[in-house]
């Protein structure tokens, strides 16, 4: 359900819309550049991530690829306003889909859809093309630090339909939405506590990540479908929806958890393995670790 903005969002994205995209994106590769060149600690992590997932790659290559990372993270501010223009008749001059059929053959099972996803690409701009052409998901994100930028961007995706619950004491809330049959998204590929999640092989090396997917898929009955959106070197988006994910379920709950998030971890590498430079690179992907995984 659409939400009502308060005078100071609406101001703000007023005047955001005012600067052309084109004058956006031109500002956001600059800011991504120089937060490269300024950003010691997170150009050292992306460097050190980068290498550790690609050892055969040379470093020119390496470099390349974390500028472009800066780069492809700010644009997806600069573009994040343009959601507020959109609806089903011109959507598809920004976005194409495929697969679309695979997430609307998975609503019909009426045991609700987790849509598993990465900070890859324009991941707004492809659930909101999945909102406007389809039915919209409800994504499942962290409270930002800025009020501002909190609620401005709930109003914005409120625009074409999508909800929102927080990631603190999200699973009840996304149980009750998969049992009506509804769709929830999730960011699947930052690190967790470990207590949190479960260890798996993520390019190489032992990533804690999120075992939800697999408890709530397992559950449930719910589908599980990747979805990604790749930013096109024409500005455009392709927004890919993989087929449902098999649920593996012998009845070893620890290990069914563990094969199941393996799963999820696999689809996710191999995509960023193809378009390396429109991932995150600058998160601490490998922070937690086991004794067997300590370096």
């Amino acid at each position: 359900m659409k939400t009502k903005p308060s005078a100071k969002i609406s101001i703000t994205i007023a005047a955001a819309k005012m600067i052309p995209l084109a004058v956006r994106r031109w500002i956001a590769n600059r800011i991504g550049g120089l937060g490269y060149c300024l950003s010691l600690k997170h150009r050292l992590i992306a460097l050190h991530n980068l290498m550790r997932s690609f050892p055969e790659k040379p470093l020119d290559e390496i470099v390349a690829i974390a500028r472009a990372s800066y780069k492809s993270f700010a644009l997806v501010f600069a573009e994040f306003p343009e959601i507020l223009c959109l609806d089903r008749n011109n959507i598809r001059k920004w976005v194409s889909v495929r697969g679309l059929e695979h997430y609307e053959a998975a609503l019909r099972e009426g045991k609700g859809v987790v849509l598993i996803t990465a900070h890859f690409g324009n991941w707004e701009m492809g659930m909101a093309a999945m909102a406007l052409l389809s039915r919209p998901p409800t994504f499942v994100a962290r409270v930002l630090d800025s009020a501002i930028l909190e609620e401005g961007s709930v109003y914005i995706r409120s625009t074409v339909g999508i909800g929102i619950i927080h990631k603190e004491n999200a699973m009840r809330p996304m149980l009750r939405l998969l049992k009506q049959g509804e769709a929830v998204k999730m960011l699947i590929d930052q690190n967790v506590a470990a207590y949190e999640g479960v260890f798996i092989n993520f390019f190489g090396r032992p990533a804690c990540t999120t075992s939800g997917v697999a408890l709530m898929a397992m559950r449930s009955g719910a589908a599980v479908l990747p979805v990604f959106t790749n930013r096109m070197p024409d500005g455009t988006y392709l927004t890919e929806i993989g087929p449902k994910v098999e649920t593996v379920h012998t009845g070893d709950r620890r290990r069914d958890v563990a094969t199941n998030t393996q799963n999820y971890a696999t689809i996710i590498e191999n995509h960023i393995r193809k378009y390396p430079e429109q991932w995150l690179w600058i998160h601490q992907r490998w922070k937690t670790k086991t004794c067997q995984a300590k370096e």
